[in-house]
């Protein structure tokens, strides 16, 4: 976890330059006069990419003069190929364009559709020996190495009485798997995935929200990103995909049965069970992940519109806990600033 928006890679930007060198980066226009571009996954598809499979599924896309390809992720991460261009778009967080900019990186979300976190931290629900986040004190964390996810859990113990000290383990693929093994007593998960996994399938957890414990703002501002090249070089590219997009992410929000079997339509290799992505998309709902529904149907709010103030204090949070490094692994002080990352310049 934070196994999806904080893999925070910190390989040097030159192999992302090599990379491009041996691709063929940024836009075309075929014959009949469509751009071609690329969206990047940021993991497995699932229902955080949920409105760009409903843009190209519903044409949206095409009426927009866009042919978009759906490539998954490279193995240098999705923002390290935005930033060199090797994709134009991709799906990531704010968090992860703050972290990258302090790293020489140029990106900007341009679509921000999770509006609140969706992050839950989690042990087995047969551990009877945590029943609250102080009880992670002395217990060994399943991480994916981010400083980040280390600044959370230690403001949640610390929080709820306990003194922020843990062990930790080095999560190869799963969790789940490292959390039933017995390598690890906890980890963390999302409410609107691994959650709906763990009702549904198994096995059962008990989770803690990071609102609840003492965790300012929102960390999982998940949406859409490019790089500051290709905002200057093709404004109207950019606007056409937000928008297009935007249109999806509505639809997918007003529709959610109908969405999820699109995206089980349009991405079978990743064999997803539909009723899971029905359960997923009525967990956002439900749970007003995106906004409030009827903000959105009364034009209170912009469906995928960016909350800089929610943001800012998550990033504030993250430069308080000298939770910020450089491409060289060296601490950073700067904090950086979410209304200086994200635009809704392209938004309909």
């Amino acid at each position: 976890m934070k196994s999806k928006s904080l893999r925070i890679c910190v390989a040097a930007l030159s192999t992302l330059t090599a990379l491009c060198m041996v691709t063929a980066c940024g836009v075309t226009a075929d014959q009949a006069g469509t751009t071609k571009t690329t969206f990047m996954l940021s993991w497995a598809p699932d229902t955080n990419h949920i409105g760009v499979y409903v843009a190209k599924e519903q044409g949206y896309f095409t009426k927009a003069g866009l042919d978009v390809d759906v490539v998954a992720v490279s193995q240098a991460g999705a923002e390290q190929a935005v930033n060199s261009g090797v994709a134009d778009f991709a799906l990531s967080n704010m968090t992860n364009v703050a972290q990258y900019s302090l790293k020489g990186a140029n990106l900007r979300e341009v679509l921000q559709v999770q509006r609140k976190p969706s992050a839950i931290w989690c042990s087995l629900a047969s551990n009877t020996s945590i029943t609250r986040p102080r009880d992670f004190d002395g217990k060994t964390f399943a991480t994916f190495g981010a400083s980040e996810s280390d600044a959370v859990i230690k403001r949640m113990i610390q929080y709820d009485g306990g003194t922020g000290t843990f062990d930790k383990v080095t999560v190869g693929t799963s969790t789940f798997q490292t959390l039933s093994s017995g390598r690890a007593d906890f980890g963390g998960f999302y409410a609107t995935w691994e959650g709906v996994q763990a009702d549904m399938y198994g096995p059962k957890l008990n989770c803690f929200t990071e609102p609840d414990y003492g965790v300012p703002g929102n960390a999982d501002t998940i949406g859409i990103i490019t790089n500051e090249k290709t905002i200057t070089d093709n404004p109207q590219l950019v606007r056409s995909f937000v928008q297009a997009a935007q249109q999806g992410y509505l639809y997918a929000y007003e529709h959610p049965d109908e969405a999820a079997e699109m995206l089980v339509k349009a991405a079978p290799d990743a064999n997803l069970d539909v009723d899971f992505v029905k359960r997923s998309m009525h967990v956002i709902v439900d749970g007003q992940y995106w906004g409030s529904p009827q903000d959105i149907a009364d034009g209170k709010l912009r469906l995928g519109a960016r909350d800089t103030q929610q943001a800012q204090e998550y990033l504030d949070f993250l430069g308080q806990a000298h939770a910020y490094t450089d491409a060289n692994g060296n601490t950073v002080n700067t904090v950086p600033q979410a209304d200086q990352l994200s635009t809704d310049e392209f938004l309909s």
